[in-house]
């Protein structure tokens, strides 16, 4: 089964895209909708009415042209990955569980490796379902553990303790609070993590990372940029979770906050294996309209981040009307699987009424595989939890991830799993 859901995911994401411009308009010859393009109508104006053609047609299409217009094209899964377990704690927060750190290797030499810190329940009668996810600062910031190394390769300043772009001593365990992995463990989730600098470090510079080691496309233009690369990091998150018994392979949550809510979104879209995505307050080039005209827009965006994209979606700074998607069609290429979009109030730059009207739109593909019901027309007030197969939450505050966010995530999740 995990070969076959493997081979599943290497094919939607490479073979079933070709890899030159000749294959695609340019920008100019598309034409302009200032409206939502409708997710069941394809470029060429066939509509989509049965679930047997948005699978071989619709949406293999869509993943084509998020990939050559905005994304980049991902490369193919790696072959010969291995993983090697560098230290596992059975007693974990006082016997509640098992924490491993695992070092991956890609199967090519020169590329770099990732480094996964992992904690399981260990009161679980039945395999537990499990959270993946990539990190902002290092392992080492998410518990106040000195046994966790510190990572090596470059960390943004931003960060507390961090000195000349590396990680000190300083800066463990200052985001604590931003996973609370003993609260997810309490609820019976596992938790399976990695340093998105691991896979690409979050600079404009592509000389590093995993980007000089796998094939992405012949058209300059649409080569993977870094959130491409980051959800292609965190599909191999999913590698390792697959040859753990441990947990409920059919239970895979892609989770993410803000930049990495797009990776988590992006993975999600293009990966099967991945059972729910939770981005949290991914605004623009994630969960919000390209169209919106509230927070940041297209051109702010290729602006501040023009590694993020791949070059072709900069030539819609000033035309995203052209654009023959929006992230609505992203939202719909997870169906029929739930998607929970979180947000605050004070985190308007992100667009959360914009990203709710994603959810509305991106509705009659669900509809299509028979979930009636899957949204609900009005958002829901702040503080309430919207357990739709297609949720929803807005909670007073800003820009952040707290614990209350975990306990809603793990609440969305257990609506749609069942508890663990």
């Amino acid at each position: 089964m995990r070969t076959l859901r493997l081979l599943i995911a290497v094919t939607i994401c490479w073979f079933a895209a070709p890899t030159f411009a000749a294959d695609y308009p340019a920008p100019e010859k598309l034409a302009a909708q200032a409206a939502l393009p409708d997710p069941l109508t394809m470029l060429d104006g066939t509509k989509v009415t049965t679930v047997e053609a948005w699978q071989q047609q619709r949406a293999p299409e869509l993943r084509r042209l998020f990939q050559h217009y905005m994304y980049g094209m991902l490369p193919a899964a790696p072959t010969n990955v291995t993983f090697d377990v560098t230290r596992e704690e059975s007693n974990y927060f006082g016997g509640k569980a098992t924490l491993r750190l695992v070092t991956v290797s890609l199967g090519v030499d020169g590329a770099p490796k990732l480094h996964l810190l992992e904690v399981t329940p260990n009161r679980k009668t039945s395999p537990a379902p499990v959270f993946v996810g990539l990190n902002f600062a290092g392992n080492h910031t998410l518990l106040n553990d000195p046994k966790i190394p510190l990572s090596t390769v470059w960390i943004p300043k931003r960060y507390a303790g961090t000195v000349n772009d590396k990680a000190t001593e300083a800066s463990r365990g200052i985001l604590v609070d931003a996973w609370s992995l003993e609260q997810t463990i309490d609820r019976g989730y596992g938790v399976v993590t990695c340093y998105c600098g691991d896979v690409d470090p979050d600079f404009p510079d592509f000389s590093d990372g995993v980007h000089p080691h796998f094939k992405s496309s012949d058209d300059p233009n649409a080569k993977w940029g870094t959130i491409a690369a980051w959800a292609w990091g965190l599909m191999r998150l999913v590698d390792y979770v697959e040859t753990r018994d441990v947990y409920d392979h059919k239970k895979i949550i892609a989770f993410g906050h803000s930049r990495l809510g797009k990776t988590a979104l992006v993975a999600a879209a293009f990966d099967p294996r991945i059972d729910m995505a939770i981005p949290n307050q991914a605004g623009c080039g994630g969960t919000a309209p390209s169209r919106g005209t509230v927070g940041e827009s297209v051109e702010r965006i290729n602006t501040s981040f023009p590694h993020w994209f791949c070059d072709n979606f900069k030539q819609f700074n000033q035309a995203t009307d052209r654009l023959p998607f929006d992230q609505h069609c992203l939202v719909a290429l997870c169906a029929p699987r739930p998607v929970l979009l979180a947000n605050a109030v004070e985190d308007q730059w992100a667009n959360p009424d914009g990203q709710f009207e994603m959810l509305v739109a991106a509705s009659p593909v669900y509809k299509l595989f028979g979930d009636s019901g899957t949204i609900a027309s009005d958002k829901p007030p702040v503080g309430k939890l919207l357990t739709h197969k297609l949720g929803y939450h807005i909670r007073a505050g800003k820009h952040s991830t707290t614990p209350d966010d975990w306990r809603m995530y793990c609440d969305f999740a257990d609506s749609q799993f069942g508890k663990p």
